[in-house]
């Protein structure tokens, strides 16, 4: 839908004579005047739907973007999922759907799959052997939760072109959770019925690792729930040494979790019910230990022992990283998030040493965070809050190095400021340079930069002015630290990937390489801007940050197309990327300071407000509902938390949504939109309480229902959401202002 929907009304005049004795009189300026008002009023009709309906021109920069757009290919962005294969080398596939490898060195490029091979074989997602002459290809990919899926997979010789299909022995046409290629040739692991098989090439007979997988009990080298939503934000949880020759991988078990139960209503003649473990707080967690496998000469399996202060307690891996080839980095947080430890531990004996400890009196920010080390393991670098004087805590590079004769590291920070690195691309060890992104120039850029770590140079931003309109980067550094692919991703005309030398840059001298991949140029109508409008707010979770210059395209860009609706992103406290201060503000103080904070922005523009998020930002605005009067005019929620007692300890309880009838939602002049999906991970309670609560106070809301869907929706299910969306709140609230 790109415009307001208005109903052309066709009248027709019937002129009749009637009968009568005396000679018909009739009065033809009242008949023409009759006409005339009638024409007047059909071409004010006509004219308010040319006006008002946005013409929609194929390929033209003056058309408007509309809902379908926003699922056509040419306006999704591209991922070539470019990977690095050597130092020079990197695999990626364009736009057209041809698997290229790109030689950095020698600016040579070469076809290793076509396009027409993943449309003979349905493929949904592909990786490449290390020697590059086979391809996994997976087919029939089915969605689990965020990022787990089960699918059927097959090997294909790249140069024959024979394929056959992955099955652990002894079984036919098999699903698997995950396949993969190891560092080697053709090693290959995959994972079924939640345990770990490996092979040494192709053509070897699968070895099984693991045992004691049980579905949905016990899970090897894969994350149950907790550990994929929470915790490592990936359903992978097995790391491969950079040899190849081991594996390291999580037990997580969950025997003693209370289960959650989710009803699917579709399929089947009865609802059935699908479980899955779900620990609320104060519940028994699973229990996890970090193992890791030999895979060369005898197997032989050896478990990583946690920190002493962590071995009775409950406590969470959240990152694992190989350092050399018999080390790993793994750090361990206690439950409340309050305390870390980074050990390294040694994978031929099982011993892990302390490297570092983090506390805080509030909570642990950036767990998964990977430490980059020194070969010889004596330095490595973290982003940690540090003070700046009356500013308040921002995340900067700290440098710890080992003293000689101590178990002390001195340590070191390297950058400093009110601003905050976000993320520590590479350490070039050959030259003493650390390579991160930050907020240095804008909080809402990113930019690369480089540091010394031995003081040869001064911090240097090199990708300003790089790229023409383009203030928003991510990096993805070679293994030598030598190359990087840049990916641009605030530029509002396109997104781009170049490939850049990183010793041209730091000498101030850009090298742009090659352009790989650019999408469809949207132009903005800024010459519709008017001087009404209605306000959309987008509301953050807890350490989001909404307002940047990263380019986004969703469903409120189509309102922003129609020149009568500004969009604002608000970034309160409890929002991330602006220091320590700004995000812990609202410890202990859920939807109520950084309620306030989106309520004053709100109240300064006094327009109304349509805004969409779900669990914690549902929350947050129904606090605002609550809190507000005549100032948000609609809204709708997707799933929102209602009462934290249902996730937390009954101390917890005090964060509830007020459920009294005499709560601020005001049944005349809000309209609610409730969404609600009902598998997945969607507490359906929340919901439900908020239903009650709405017809008990006569609310003017709707409710819409996806069954069998979680916060992910299917294709068809997100045009359907951005249609009912525009039609039932957009337009409610705007018939009430224009």
């Amino acid at each position: 839908m790109s415009g307001r929907r208005y109903h052309s009304v066709c009248f027709c005049v019937c002129l009749q004579e009637f009968v009568d004795v005396s000679p018909p009189q009739r009065n033809w300026k009242g008949i023409a005047i009759s006409l005339l008002v009638i024409v007047v009023v059909c071409s004010l009709i006509t004219m308010s739907v040319v006006v008002l309906t946005p013409v929609e021109v194929p390929g033209s920069s003056k058309s408007r973007l509309t809902v379908t757009d926003l699922y056509k290919p040419e306006f999704s962005v591209h991922d070539p999922e470019a990977t690095w294969i050597s130092d020079s080398e990197v695999v990626y596939r364009n736009r057209d759907g041809h698997v290229i490898k790109f030689n950095f060195a020698l600016n040579e490029t070469e076809v290793i799959l076509s396009n027409s091979t993943f449309v003979a074989f349905k493929v949904a997602k592909y990786s490449l052997s290390a020697d590059l002459k086979y391809a996994l290809f997976a087919y029939d990919v089915k969605q689990m939760y965020r990022y787990s899926y089960t699918a059927s997979y097959i090997v294909y010789n790249i140069y024959t072109r024979e394929v056959w299909e992955l099955n652990p022995p002894e079984v036919q046409n098999a699903v698997l959770q995950h396949a993969a290629w190891g560092r080697q040739g053709q090693q290959l692991i995959y994972i079924f019925e939640n345990n770990i098989y490996y092979q040494s090439d192709v053509r070897s007979i699968s070895l099984r690792i693991t045992s004691s997988g049980m579905e949905g009990v016990i899970f090897n080298g894969l994350a149950d729930w907790l550990y994929e939503e929470e915790i490592l934000r990936s359903h992978l949880a097995h790391w491969w040494s950079p040899d190849g020759e081991r594996l390291a991988f999580l037990t997580i078990d969950d025997t003693l979790v209370p289960n959650m139960a989710l009803a699917q209503f579709t399929g089947s003649t009865y609802p059935r019910g699908l479980q899955y473990p779900y620990p609320m707080a104060g519940q028994t967690n699973p229990a996890v230990k970090l193992s890791v496998v030999n895979l060369f000469g005898a197997t032989h399996t050896q478990e990583l022992q946690p920190p002493d202060q962590f071995r009775h307690r409950d406590f969470y891996v959240t990152m694992v990283k190989w350092i050399s080839n018999t080390h790993l980095a793994v750090r361990w947080l206690n439950r409340p998030q309050n305390t870390s430890l980074l050990t390294v531990c040694d994978a031929t004996i099982g011993v892990c040493l302390q490297r570092h400890e983090e506390t805080s009196e509030t909570w642990l920010s950036r767990q998964r965070q990977e430490p980059f080390f020194s070969k010889d393991r004596s330095r490595f670098f973290l982003t940690l809050p540090v003070k700046q004087g009356g500013q308040g805590d921002f995340h900067h590079i700290t440098m710890f190095t080992k003293k000689l004769r101590s178990d002390q590291d001195e340590v070191r920070h390297l950058t400093s400021g009110d601003w905050e690195v976000t993320k520590i691309a590479a350490y070039d060890e050959k030259n003493q340079i650390i390579y991160f992104l930050s907020t240095e120039d804008s909080a809402q850029q990113r930019h690369l930069y480089s540091v010394s770590t031995v003081g040869l140079f001064p911090r240097r931003c090199l990708t300003c002015g790089l790229k023409e309109e383009c203030t928003f980067f991510d990096a993805d550094v070679s293994p030598d630290a030598q190359q990087a692919i840049l990916h641009c991703k605030g530029q509002r005309e396109s997104r781009s990937m170049k490939f850049i030398n990183l010793s041209c840059l730091n000498k101030h001298v850009a090298s742009d390489f090659m352009k790989i991949n650019t999408w469809h140029s949207l132009k903005n109508p800024e010459d519709n801007l008017k001087t009404c409008f209605l306000l959309i707010s987008k509301i953050y979770s807890l350490g989001d940050q909404m307002v940047t210059e990263e380019f986004r395209l969703d469903w409120d860009s189509v309102l922003v197309e129609t020149g009568q609706v500004i969009v604002a992103r608000l970034d309160g406290r409890g929002s991330g990327f602006r220091g320590q201060r700004v995000l812990q503000q609202v410890h202990l103080r859920l939807g109520t300071v950084d309620a306030e904070d989106q309520i004053a922005a709100l109240d300064a523009n006094g327009t109304s407000l349509m805004s969409l998020h779900q669990d914690y930002g549902g929350f947050l605005m129904l606090m605002m509902l609550k809190s507000t009067e005549r100032l948000i005019r609609c809204a709708a929620t997707q799933a929102p938390v209602i009462d934290w007692s249902m996730y937390a300890s009954p101390r917890s309880s005090a964060l509830k949504l007020d459920l009294s009838p005499s709560c601020g939602i005001n049944p005349a002049d809000t309209y609610l939109h409730v969404l609600f999906f009902s598998t997945a991970n969607v507490h359906f309670q929340h919901s439900a309480e908020l239903i009650k609560h709405l017809i008990k106070i006569g609310a003017n809301y709707t409710m819409q229902i996806y069954p069998d869907e979680g916060h992910f929706l299917s294709k068809r299910s997100r045009i359907q959401l951005t249609h009912s969306l525009l039609e039932r709140c957009y337009w409610t609230v705007f018939d009430n202002h224009v």
